[in-house]
């Protein structure tokens, strides 16, 4: 029987936990051993329903590495093989994207996302290099339902959010819902998994969405609007940056909290104090009912 499964292969934001040049507070703590905090890769997650055939939201840049963990995602065949036989896209950031070219020596995959994504992939030329005899583009509308390897039923549903960073311009709009950022809704047996690492606002149709899930891996950026501001490693709010924070008014533990879903927080900035373990910040979140993801973590629904 079909069982949905998910692999968190990286948990963290873009630049990872710590973050190379970084020490804050909370990076410090990683630099300098403290046991309350784990290094995490930047956020990707694999998914399967027959333990076989793996699915990549998301190919982060530490792709190569977040493989060599995951005994699931290693060649096991023939000379040249590897179980991962689709990567879906939620959006075109860095972070989300670079790990594609690990993927680059002439393996076969499908590459989805939708129209908008592939375009932004497509502008560069970069990613020539994923052969086009043997990873197929495919373009997914908003919504409507595609079947991943081994199956799983997929759908793309519109987040609020902005452009990838290279191409937001001047004034960028950052809480607005377009085919550029999205989630994913993957079911499977009966049983749902929803995803989404950046999100800007919960209006009403996406909390009825995200209800309906047994489990929910959602944006956990910031604890803070101002924590990159405060903390001197950046000078955008985290709404500015198409992320909401997780407290304060109008922040995901208020947006979400009569959820009884399993809510997971993933795509944690290394600013953010929910990584440390018996922080007050990690207890709040605890206390409201949400986990904190860490690279490893497997869901099975």
């Amino acid at each position: 029987m079909a069982r949905l499964t998910a692999i968190v292969l990286g948990s963290a934001a873009g630049g990872g936990y710590p973050q190379w040049n970084c020490r804050c507070p909370v990076c410090r703590l990683a630099w300098d051993k403290d046991p309350r905090v784990k290094a995490r890769s930047q956020a990707s997650v694999a998914v399967s329903a027959d333990g076989q055939r793996w699915t990549l939201l998301n190919a982060s840049p530490d792709l190569r590495a977040q493989i060599a963990a995951c005994p699931a995602l290693q060649p096991k065949a023939s000379t040249r093989s590897s179980p991962i036989e689709a990567v879906l896209l939620t959006g075109a950031e860095i972070d989300q994207i670079a790990g594609l070219l690990t993927l680059r020596e002439r393996q076969p995959f499908a590459l989805l996302a939708t129209h908008e994504t592939l375009g932004f992939v497509a502008e560069n030329p970069t990613f020539g290099v994923l052969a086009p005899d043997l990873v197929a583009r495919r373009a997914v509308p908003l919504m409507d339902p595609v079947m991943l390897p081994g199956g799983i039923e997929a759908r793309l549903f519109p987040v609020p959010g902005k452009l990838p960073l290279y191409r937001e311009g001047e004034a960028p709009a950052t809480d607005v819902e377009t085919a550029a950022n999205v989630g994913v809704e993957l079911r499977a047996d009966g049983a749902c998994l929803a995803y989404v690492p950046g999100c800007a606002s919960v209006p009403p149709s996406l909390k009825v969405r995200l209800a309906a899930a047994d489990a929910l891996l959602f944006d956990g950026t910031l604890f803070e609007d101002d924590e990159m501001i405060r903390t001197g490693t950046g000078e955008k709010t985290g709404r500015r940056m198409g992320h909401m924070p997780i407290h304060g008014s109008g922040g995901s533990l208020a947006a979400l909290a009569d959820l009884t879903t399993r809510r997971i927080f993933i795509h944690i900035n290394n600013t953010n104090p929910i990584l440390v373990q018996g922080s007050p910040e990690r207890r709040q979140v605890e206390e409201a009912g949400w986990a904190v993801a860490e690279d490893g973590l497997q869901i099975a629904l």
